[in-house]
């Protein structure tokens, strides 16, 4: 259980630092605030495991508002810990939407502390956009974020937006944003 607060206290830190304090999202700050993000830790320690908790978060969402729930982050912190396995696990997470009619539903965001863009190095800094503290899967409600870009005309520039603000980042910056980064060093 202390493993679970520590995750979830972990992964608040980092949705307000790092999500909503570089403005990464400029969706996430309106229902982090009115308390509607869900932060869930999954205990699961393989992939079969990880799928029913998936199912039981996206069921979850499908009873209950968007006004109560807009949307959920699944901590996953004893399992996919390999960033290529966590890849790997993508699809199968998105075989679970399609066998469920959910695709078109809900959409699935990935971060990973280890995330790397295809392109990328593993030390570039556009990376950071998507590194959390472990590895979650962000279950978004497509309808909401329908609703959201009405008010974002510019959306296809957000990545660029982000890349470019990490990029500006200081040592020092990116040791206060992404301490788990920086263990062992």
């Amino acid at each position: 259980m202390e493993q679970n607060t520590a995750a979830r206290v972990a992964v608040a830190r980092w949705l307000n630092a790092v999500v909503i304090g570089l403005n990464l999202c400029p969706f996430a700050a309106k229902p982090t605030g009115e308390n509607r993000v869900r932060m869930v830790v999954s205990n699961a320690t393989d992939d079969e495991l990880l799928l029913q908790d998936l199912q039981r978060e996206l069921e979850l969402l499908d009873a209950t508002p968007a006004s109560e729930i807009e949307t959920t982050l699944l901590i996953i912190p004893q399992h996919l810990q390999d960033f290529f396995d966590y890849n790997q696990f993508l699809n199968w997470a998105d075989q679970l939407l399609k066998r469920n009619r959910w695709t078109g539903v809900y959409q699935l965001a990935t971060f990973h502390p280890d995330y790397c863009f295809a392109g990328a190095e593993p030390d570039d800094a556009e990376n950071l956009t998507n590194r959390a503290p472990y590895p979650i899967l962000h279950i978004i409600r497509e309808a909401s974020l329908e609703k959201a870009l009405q008010f974002f005309p510019d959306v296809e520039a957000v990545p660029e937006i982000n890349k470019a603000r990490v990029e500006k980042l200081t040592a020092e910056e990116k040791q206060e944003l992404f301490p788990y980064l920086f263990r062992g060093i």
